[in-house]
């Protein structure tokens, strides 16, 4: 008999404003569905919206992309008794928590597990929301959530996943070293087939950026970066504005550039539009303060097109194999540099770099192990 993974999840697809959770929660369905019985419980709506999906069933469970399946809860269902009342119907052997914060899909399935004595195996993954970089926005609330979190030794009953080393240290120093750890990387996408280089002419460069519109992404770092290019250079942004004041801020810095360079806000895309879209740029560039995993980034190296990343995620040492540049934050110049590497590339070296950074995200998806570490997890 197969065991159950019951998943809990703020927003699931067709969602895609909240960004890598749902693509993590996504690849982590379709690659353990056909070995585990997985149920998703998640919000009948996106990020920020008023309003339903469109033509997807609310409260009851559906059929999900094969033997999966997702109930879609509407607002007023997420309560404590309903909560309940799904946990105890599908008495799952492992709970599965994709948040570190949320009320309704972390604590409440938290501590309803421990109201009747821990019966399923808890695993949580923090989504990297114990950076140091994401701790620092409301960072009072965070830090009393925490403490009541360890007043209740919630941590002492479950278990954590780790995506990183740096994850697996921030958990360590934030719950304590006896807590239980375990170390797996995010499932990446399945990577298609080369979709082939674009042309490219020295002195043209188009720049494609895609996360939420929020100083964690840094987005002002890459504006301010593109003042001293030497050549003509478009950059498109592609995001939620889901910081008015932020957007506010990177219109300002876009307005201010010189001739040479162009900026143009896209708005929100759906994920299954962003392939396409990211495929029509020379380079993906994310000057992030932190990521757990980036799927952003795997999705711009998928495309064949070098990236220009901070060092706060996990792909590194991109120089040595032509896949892009990972630089300090620290490091402007570097980064002004590279930007300007690419800029000045011609056609045969672009080609190289191009083919260079579909074989790196190809290699690291077949060469992924994931599927047997979460078969260890949820034995």
């Amino acid at each position: 008999m197969r065991k159950s993974i019951l998943v809990f999840i703020d927003w699931f697809d067709p969602g895609f404003k909240a960004g890598g959770p749902i693509r993590s929660a996504v690849n982590f369905v379709r690659h353990l569905q056909h070995h585990y019985d997985v149920y998703v419980f998640t919000s009948d709506r996106d990020l920020g919206s008023s309003a339903p999906y469109d033509g997807v069933k609310t409260d009851t469970w559906i059929f999900y992309d094969g033997p999966a399946k997702v109930l879609y809860c509407s607002p007023g269902n997420l309560h404590w008794k309903y909560i309940r009342e799904v946990i105890n119907d599908i008495n799952p052997d492992h709970i599965y928590l994709n948040s570190l914060f949320s009320k309704f899909f972390t604590i409440y399935p938290l501590l309803i597990s421990r109201s009747v004595g821990w019966k399923s195996h808890v695993v949580l993954a923090p989504r990297g929301m114990l950076r140091k970089s994401a701790l620092q926005y409301k960072s009072l609330k965070k830090k009393l959530y925490l403490r009541v979190f360890k007043w209740l030794s919630l941590h002492r009953h479950i278990s954590f996943q780790a995506t990183d080393d740096t994850e697996f240290n921030d958990i360590k120093k934030e719950f304590g070293d006896t807590v239980r750890v375990t170390q797996i990387p995010n499932f990446p996408a399945y990577v298609q087939a080369y979709p082939g280089s674009l042309p490219k002419k020295p002195g043209e460069l188009s720049i494609i950026f895609v996360g939420r519109l929020h100083p964690i992404k840094n987005l002002h770092f890459l504006l301010e970066r593109l003042r001293g290019l030497k050549g003509r250079a478009l950059l498109t942004i592609v995001g939620s504005e889901e910081n008015k004041a932020y957007v506010g801020q990177c219109r300002s810095l876009s307005a201010s550039l010189p001739g040479n360079v162009r900026v143009k806000f896209e708005g929100e895309k759906p994920n299954h539009e962003l392939p396409v879209i990211i495929a029509a740029h020379h380079v993906f560039c994310l000057p992030t303060q932190g990521e757990n995993f980036g799927h952003a980034i795997f999705e711009g190296l998928s495309a064949g097109r070098p990236v220009i990343i901070s060092d706060q995620t996990p792909w590194r040492e991109l120089v040595a194999v032509k896949a892009g540049w990972d630089v300090s934050l620290t490091d402007s110049i570097g980064f002004e540099r590279a930007l300007q590497d690419m800029l000045d590339m011609e056609q045969v070296q672009y080609d190289e770099w191009s083919g260079a950074a579909w074989k790196y995200a190809h290699q690291f998806s077949t060469a992924s192990d994931a599927l047997s570490q979460y078969t260890l997890l949820f034995q």
